[in-house]
């Protein structure tokens, strides 16, 4: 009774300390997220550069202007008129290659309209819209978009180390919040066709305020990749390593059922946190990945399901044992199911890269290929005390 009492004891402050390890994690990020704000010095001193002297106006002499250091080195000029003009100067530091800006209903690249300005290899400046049709290049389509622009022509200027791209546009009322997209890339573009982006960025801005730009401190590329990294760590590892024991080392007596448990629970904790900073980047974004959603949604739930059964499991000696776990080994099943198809989709509309197909993939087939080894070893185990009977040799007895 003593030594079981212990192992339950020591169980509970295993999780425990998981649970500590998790709300430690959750405030290293927001302190990281905090130290984003020391961009202030810098923004004062690139916000107070005299335009006139190389910008042709109306961009050179902004009336009401607003300016905010929005990422890296990006920095966002804007002014509204009463009649719903906006005026646009983004300024980068450049090397070679193209900077962009675009604006989207939903904060995704796919259906969004962008400018974007280089200066070429002979030294001749480029601006252009481009309708953001899809997440190919093919699909980048140079001359096309939605954007309305007024009777001014829109410039880009090459400036000490910085270019700057300078647009205005008319829109229909007033524009408030509104999801902006900011890329840039080191390579040159080919008869006007974009190179893939090196970095991006999508925030949502209010042109209606002088304020600080909404979440403009928050570098949502890195929410994106958190969210990521923790959805595959949680139902990519966690998770399925974890079935993966209670499937083939039942054995192992009790070592599997702690294995499984702290596996499980190391899972669901990662897996939360992959939720919390997913609604946290929609709650940022507002992106249109209802599918994506709720196909995550519907997966933590069964996770909870699956934690609360953990709790209310019948003993061994139960009547209904044997369904309880039928349940729960179908729900689990059910939950990883979706937890990958998700992983899959959600790197599809976050237009994560092949870096992430390759990864994904790749601990997506050792998992596969070991659950094969582990099967069939297992098979071949069950098998071997009934060797002597042929019967049982045919029949698989």
């Amino acid at each position: 009774m003593a030594a079981g009492f212990n192992s339950k004891h020591s169980f509970v402050n295993l999780v425990s300390l998981i649970l500590v390890m998790v709300v430690l994690l959750g405030r290293g990020a927001l302190l990281g997220l905090a130290d984003e704000t020391g961009n202030l010095d810098a923004e004062s001193e690139f916000c107070n550069n005299d335009l006139t002297s190389f910008l042709p106006p109306p961009y050179g002499n902004l009336s009401n202007v607003r300016c905010q250091l929005v990422w890296n080195t990006f920095i966002l000029r804007y002014s509204q008129s009463r009649d719903h003009v906006v005026t646009f100067v983004l300024s980068a530091l450049y090397t070679t290659g193209w900077v962009g800006i675009g604006f989207s209903k939903d904060g995704m690249m796919r259906g969004a309209s962008a400018m974007v300005g280089w200066i070429s290899k002979t030294g001749h400046a480029r601006i252009k819209q481009y309708h953001l049709k899809g997440y190919n290049r093919s699909e980048v389509i140079p001359g096309k978009g939605d954007l309305n622009f007024t009777s001014i022509l829109p410039v880009v200027v090459l400036d000490g180390a910085n270019i700057y791209l300078a647009f205005q546009l008319q829109f229909e009322s007033a524009v408030k919040r509104q999801p902006t997209l900011l890329a840039y890339s080191s390579r040159y573009p080919v008869n006007h066709e974009l190179s893939v982006h090196d970095d991006k960025l999508s925030m949502v801005i209010d042109y209606s305020t002088a304020a600080l730009p909404v979440n403009a401190s928050v570098d949502h590329s890195q929410m994106k990749w958190s969210h990521g990294v923790l959805g595959i760590l949680g139902w990519g590892l966690f998770l399925p390593i974890g079935a993966m024991v209670a499937r083939f080392m039942k054995q192992k007596e009790p070592l599997w059922f702690y294995l499984h448990t702290i596996l499980q629970f190391i899972g669901f904790f990662v897996v939360v946190s992959g939720v919390v900073v997913g609604q946290a980047l929609y709650n940022s974004i507002h992106a249109d990945v209802s599918a994506h959603r709720g196909i995550g949604y519907f997966a933590l739930t069964i996770c909870i399901l699956q934690v609360t059964a953990f709790f209310i499991r019948p003993d061994k000696d139960s009547k209904f044992r044997r369904l309880w776990s039928t349940y729960h080994g179908f729900a689990g099943v059910l939950a990883l199911l979706f937890g990958s198809v998700n992983i899959v989709y959600g790197i599809q509309i976050g237009s994560a890269g092949t870096p992430w197909k390759i990864g994904y993939g790749f601990l997506l087939g050792t998992l596969l290929v070991a659950a094969a080894i582990l099967q069939v070893l297992s098979m071949m185990r069950s098998s071997e005390p009934k060797v002597q009977s042929p019967a049982s040799q045919i029949y698989g007895l």
